[in-house]
């Protein structure tokens, strides 16, 4: 019995021993087995743990390290790429990398270049729909970024201006009641000027004119059928496709051939979205 136990511990010393020298020679995972093969045999040796938890710790910095030079070089690989050629998916994978580093005007560009492409070669392709999922993500983030900055700023500014007209008041002889209703009315006024200023920038209806009758989300790009009735062109199109050739809503003959770009809604989708970034949610 005695015998087994120092025969463990002398095996158990020269696996760490063995440890070490892979240690030393950036062998990690060659390290690791030996020091998890010595705590097998000694698991109450706290320098076998102390070992391997070292050694874990560098494998996963050295491979921390490498995937970040790798990242680098495919990011360096995909902005020549996006530069020399018309690809929608280089542009797309730049946006996207673009956009993972918080640079949401640079992003948004790319993706926006990505979406004109895909559009000009293959205009009913899914990655026409894909691309403008990841814009209007990219957008809502960059307005909710935006939106923060502007509510702090005006805070600020609305507290500056109250303590301003709270103290210019202050000096004035005799507070009377008709000074008090001076400073009232002033800060009505401040708080009803301050409360339009961020209109903009609070979420409400969108109008349903400018969503799908179908999905009831904000148009993309929109297609007037025979009946009058406007739908986002990806949406119809599997309609047409997967359910039958007829209008969802009149039930009338409805062929692909027959949609049209409605350029009416469209521009006035890109008009409401510049103003009120947040409907560019998607849920």
């Amino acid at each position: 019995m005695m015998k087994g136990v120092i025969m463990a511990v002398m095996q158990a010393e020269q696996l760490m021993l063995d440890g070490n020298l892979w240690f030393l020679k950036n062998r990690f995972d060659a390290a690791i087995e030996a020091y998890t093969e010595a705590i097998t045999l000694c698991p109450d040796v706290a320098n076998y743990w102390t070992s391997r938890a070292l050694c874990h710790r560098k494998r996963k910095y050295r491979l921390d390290k490498s995937l970040r030079r790798t990242v680098k070089k495919l990011f360096n690989l995909i902005i020549i790429l996006s530069r020399k050629k018309k690809s929608k998916k280089a542009h797309y994978m730049l946006g996207l990398a673009l956009i993972h580093r918080k640079n949401y005007p640079e992003g948004i560009k790319a993706l926006e270049k990505s979406l004109d492409l895909a559009r000009g070669a293959h205009p009913h392709s899914y990655m026409v729909e894909e691309i403008w999922q990841e814009l209007a993500r990219a957008k809502y983030q960059q307005w909710e970024q935006d939106s923060i900055q502007r509510s702090w700023d005006l805070q600020n500014l609305k507290s500056d201006i109250e303590i301003a007209i709270l103290e210019y008041h202050s000096h004035v002889e005799g507070f009377t009641d008709e000074i008090t209703d001076s400073v009232s009315r002033k800060l009505q006024a401040l708080n009803s000027v301050f409360s339009k200023a961020s209109q903009s920038d609070t979420p409400t209806e969108i109008p349903d004119y400018l969503c799908c009758r179908i999905t009831l989300d904000i148009f993309c790009d929109p297609v007037i059928a025979p009946s009058g009735l406007t739908y986002e062109r990806a949406v119809i199109l599997k309609h047409l496709h997967k359910v039958g050739m007829f209008d969802p809503i009149t039930r009338q003959p409805l062929d692909p051939s027959q949609l049209v770009e409605n350029m009416a809604i469209k521009e006035a989708v890109r008009a409401f979205l510049k103003t009120h970034g947040w409907a560019y949610r998607i849920d």
